[in-house]
């Protein structure tokens, strides 16, 4: 009976449509699990969808590549995805005109402190350089803050975790502290979401609010900009 298991994963392993699909289901899992207790934060379903296929992958010894191959058509949808930020945030305008200022200045800090406060406690824990540059931009949406690492001498592969690591957790963490300390303005909440969680934390704020996924989203590419030019400055200067 093993053996014929074994004998019909091999074959149905071969079609990309299979990850495809594997991932849409995770997905979809951890989207009903999530509205099924009222949206939770912490049941966000990245995290849901990213553990249950980690564990298929594990027990069937499915090399990665292998799984992107299938599902690389998810990974190619992000560029239309990103780019469809541009209608919510098209809508929004006349508000962003009014709070320029306050939005360039708030981008600013949020890329300084994003990526001062991950060096900092790298650098307390004694890591090497390449970790060090490589959790840097871990606030930054994955291409551009593997990007960085790269330019940095850091390791990109690693960056990618640290990136994932850091928007699903913000995704989770990140509506409790802003409840906690009572910020109640959409604008205001996603703009910190996208700051601190770049595209997995922009998902979570369009889901609750259109205002807060606009401004989430204008948060991500500006705080990406802001670290590219940034961080490389600010490297060679301390280090």
């Amino acid at each position: 009976m093993d053996g014929d298991f074994s004998d019909i994963w091999v074959y149905l392993s071969t079609s990309p449509l299979l990850h495809l699909f594997l991932t849409l289901v995770a997905y979809l899992s951890g989207q009903k699990l999530y509205e099924r207790f009222g949206m939770h934060p912490l049941l966000n379903p990245v995290l849901i969808a990213v553990v249950v296929l980690v564990a298929i992958l594990t027990v069937t010894r499915t090399p990665y590549l292998v799984y992107f191959e299938g599902a690389q058509f998810v990974h190619f949808l992000l560029g239309p995805a990103t780019v469809a930020l541009a209608v919510p945030l098209y809508r929004q305008v006349a508000r962003i005109k009014k709070s320029l200022l306050p939005i360039l200045l708030s981008v600013i800090c949020g890329s300084l402190v994003a990526t001062g406060s991950a060096v900092a406690i790298a650098w307390f824990f004694n890591v090497s350089e390449a970790t060090l540059i490589s959790i840097a931009p871990k606030s930054v949406t994955t291409p551009i803050a593997m990007g960085i690492s790269e330019k940095l001498g850091g390791l990109p592969s690693l960056t990618a975790v640290f990136v994932i690591l850091t928007g699903i957790l913000g995704a989770m963490i990140g509506p409790l502290l802003l409840d906690l300390f009572r910020i109640k303005d959409w604008a205001a909440r996603g703009f910190a979401i996208g700051i601190a969680a770049h595209g997995i934390g922009t998902a979570r704020a369009m889901q609750v609010s259109e205002i807060a996924g606009a401004f989430s989203g204008l948060a991500m590419g500006l705080n990406a900009l802001a670290t590219a030019i940034l961080l490389p400055l600010l490297w060679q200067l301390f280090f």
